[in-house]
């Protein structure tokens, strides 16, 4: 009786730790490029935001010659009420010359 062996095909111990390491090597370096455009993407969507409220403004004045206040924009429904802030948190407020800033910029 004469027994054949097979060749077994797969990955051996070392294959397999090589490819996690490629795998971990990638890993690290695109987390820190993602996290860094976390903050330019608040950055833009808070602009973005206030480029929004400032339209919101300036067509209140076109309809009451007045330039409003945040709850006023809210009351007579320019704004949602839950949009008084940026996405990111950030505070607005309108100056007394109409111009929509973020607080503390």
């Amino acid at each position: 009786m004469v027994l054949i062996l097979k060749r077994q095909d797969g990955f051996t111990l070392i294959e397999m730790l090589i490819v996690l390491l490629i795998i971990s090597i990638l890993i690290l370096i695109t987390i820190p490029n993602v996290t860094k455009h976390f903050s330019s993407i608040d950055q833009k969507g808070c602009d973005a935001f206030v480029k929004m409220v400032q339209g919101q403004v300036e067509a209140y004045k076109i309809d009451y010659h007045d330039i409003p206040t945040l709850s006023e924009l809210v009351e007579k429904d320019y704004i949602n009420e839950g949009e008084t802030s940026c996405p990111n948190g950030a505070e607005i407020q309108i100056q007394s010359d109409g111009k929509v800033v973020v607080k503390g910029e």
